[in-house]
């Protein structure tokens, strides 16, 4: 008996200002694809600049799929994503078209390649002493907390991603092992797609940090400053503790709104930000 094809699929990956959208277009323009977002930021709604969303004009061009999910003091999980990314993909090749996952959440594409049945639940004490915990010795110094706990899941975290450090020590903290053990425990859950991977690692990381220091100035000269004072006013109980605003240069703008620095310092950690996970 001849085994069935497996239909295909595309993973775009590659860290921010690497030009994932310049090749998904080229790839819209060759191929029957669709893209589906993998990026834990563009699930916000009125959250654009920052994350640089997709304009208007190139959503015509190219349409993406789970963009503007949820307001800014609403929470999305990676498994969340997964759910919603296996129901696209089986619509998309149902109507004879190829799923196009382009991002860098790098977590989504593994929770959508492995699941992430052995991870517990969020729990908002837990977070809540981890954050007081934070204020008392910042983040550095919780990576570095974690590098003590779980040395394989702080070895592929920088310093300053904030959201990750803090769900990998929940993980610890509810149920007693580290995530690097609990993603080794997973069966694997192989998706029904035959998949090819491309990934756009640029061989110069420093022309990688000059576009993403000129893409964070360019975001500021389009009103992302203006953007955060306006989630505040739409949104009131949003606060810089918020999952949102752990999107990269949202806390800091919070920050320097609040008058913590001026704006030359929001400049230096929205790029120190930016590219330490770039």
């Amino acid at each position: 008996m001849v085994k069935p094809t497996l239909p295909p699929a595309i993973f775009l990956m590659g860290p921010t200002a690497s030009g994932k959208t310049a090749v998904a277009v080229a790839l819209i323009d060759q191929l029957p694809v669709e893209i589906i977002s993998v990026d834990s930021a563009l699930v916000y709604k009125d959250m654009d600049i920052g994350t640089a969303k997709p304009d208007a004009n190139l959503l015509l061009q190219a349409p993406h799929h789970l963009l503007n999910l949820i307001d800014p003091t609403s929470a999305y999980s990676a498994a969340s994503f997964r759910s919603d990314a296996l129901r696209l993909m089986a619509d998309i090749t149902a109507r004879g078209k190829i799923p196009l996952l382009v991002g860098g959440t790098m977590l989504y594409f593994k929770a959508l390649q492995e699941g992430l049945s052995g991870l517990p639940e969020a729990n908002p004490e837990v977070r809540a002493a981890l954050d007081l915990e934070a204020a008392q010795i910042g983040w550095p110094g919780m990576h570095a907390k974690l590098a003590l706990i779980d040395s394989v899941t702080a070895a592929r975290l920088a310093p300053n991603d904030t959201q990750r450090i803090q769900r990998a020590l929940e993980v610890h903290a509810i149920s007693g092992e580290t995530m690097s053990s609990l993603f080794a425990k997973q069966t694997s859950a192989a998706l029904p797609y035959r998949l090819l991977k491309l990934a756009l690692v640029p061989n110069d990381r420093a022309v990688l940090h000059e576009r993403i220091a000129l893409r964070f100035d360019q975001m500021l000269e389009a009103g992302f400053l203006d953007e955060v004072r306006a989630l505040l006013v739409k949104y009131p109980t949003l606060t810089q503790d918020a999952t949102s605003m752990r999107c990269v240069g949202y806390r800091q703008a919070l920050e320097h709104l609040a008058g913590d620095y001026d704006l030359a310092e929001l400049r230096d950690r929205g790029y120190i930000c930016y590219t330490s996970i770039g």
